[in-house]
């Protein structure tokens, strides 16, 4: 996993509420279960037209959000299914964040073990982030636990130990092999009584 320390990037804002798992990626679209070459997928069901052309209405198709590295949404992000196919496709486009005005727990832990920094931001906070220029820059210093823009910085809370992990780039595997030398020792124990 990529180390997470600050992220700064213009923003895109879908900030309809209750986008669920299956409007991140339909589940059609879910194949294998390689990480890879899923933000052709992401929103798809918006993003193209019945005729695969993209449509021009939707906010990701937008050529001045081109390249943005932070989402910005609503209520209830991430409900519904629980797989983990969703977050990587928001990593897979080029999300390393999303801020949200709250998250379905699952998700929110999905996010957290596959990379995508999920933060929680008061209501007026995130419509604040939405309505931003699109060249306006945003700053999420993770540990400073900040979002900072347009003049103004806001507070955001994150378990000690899951931020860890995001500022050393540590996923559930390699946090598991930090515990290997007590692993060793623990079997070898159970061995020798």
């Amino acid at each position: 996993m990529k180390p997470i320390g600050q992220i700064t990037s213009t923003v895109v804002a879908v900030m309809d509420d209750n986008i669920d798992t299956d409007q991140l990626v339909p589940k059609q679209a879910i194949k294998d279960t390689t990480r890879k070459n899923y933000g052709d997928v992401l929103f798809s069901n918006r993003r193209y037209l019945e005729d695969g052309r993209l449509n021009p209405e939707f906010v990701l198709n937008d050529f001045k959000h081109e390249g943005a590295q932070i989402l910005i949404t609503g209520h209830n992000f991430g409900y519904g299914s629980s797989w983990e196919h969703a977050v990587w496709a928001l990593r897979d486009y080029g999300f390393q964040a999303v801020i949200a005005k709250n998250f379905n727990d699952i998700f929110y832990m999905n996010c957290i073990n596959n990379g995508v920094l999920p933060v929680k931001l008061a209501d007026e906070q995130c419509d604040q982030l939405a309505s931003l220029p699109a060249d306006q820059p945003v700053t999420i210093d993770l540990p400073q636990q900040t979002v900072t823009f347009a003049g103004q910085t806001a507070q955001f809370e994150i378990n000690a130990f899951w931020k860890d992990r995001l500022v050393k780039g540590i996923d559930d595997i390699e946090a598991t092999e930090t515990f290997d030398n007590a692993i060793k020792k623990f079997e070898q124990r159970r061995v020798e009584e």
